[in-house]
């Protein structure tokens, strides 16, 4: 990678994470549901305009601002499980939709793999291990934060996953028009 290129890319993730801060802080008093698909959204459009490098950096640090944000749960043993559920759907996204030529199936085929295995990861990971093994919580703390964690994280990583297959062909094709233009 050339400097330009490590620039280019540098630059990129900046944004990504830059709104993702921005969707995480505004979205908070609307709600998991909103603040859980505009945070998708982001992760989506993370790797397939700025590519997996791109989508797996902004994947990571996503949990580690909204704990500070004060947005996810306060319990640092979620947080890597969080990172591994978002790095799933990036992963699942870039290798199905990343270089997609027949948009629309490879973006819902990405969309219900991605959500399923990011709702896999964060139940089996939260759910299971850390609420039902590592961590005693007190019953109503566990019954919240695998809530939290289970059947809402289908609809939000879906939910991301349907708006990003709307936005990404428009981004993709002003790029391409911009590029030709200069």
């Amino acid at each position: 990678m050339n400097t330009k290129q490590r620039i280019l890319w540098i630059t990129r993730t900046a944004i990504f994470i830059a709104l993702l801060v921005v969707a995480q802080g505004f979205s908070k008093p609307l709600g998991q549901y909103v603040t859980g698909s505009l945070v998708n959204l982001v992760l989506i459009l993370s790797v397939l305009l700025g590519g997996l490098a791109s989508g797996v950096t902004v994947a990571a640090l996503s949990p580690v601002f909204a704990f500070f944000l004060g947005i996810g749960p306060a319990l640092v043993p979620v947080i890597p499980f969080v990172m591994l559920g978002n790095i799933a759907l990036v992963v699942v996204w870039h290798f199905i939709a990343g270089k997609a030529t027949r948009v629309l199936p490879q973006y819902l085929v990405a969309l219900v793999v991605a959500a399923l295995a990011k709702f896999l990861v964060l139940y089996l990971g939260v759910v299971v291990l850390v609420v039902g093994v590592l961590l005693n919580l007190p019953q109503q703390q566990a019954a919240v934060l695998s809530a939290t964690f289970s059947f809402p994280q289908l609809i939000t990583a879906g939910i991301g996953g349907a708006v990003a297959s709307l936005i990404v062909p428009i981004v993709k094709k002003a790029l391409r028009q911009t590029r030709a233009a200069m």
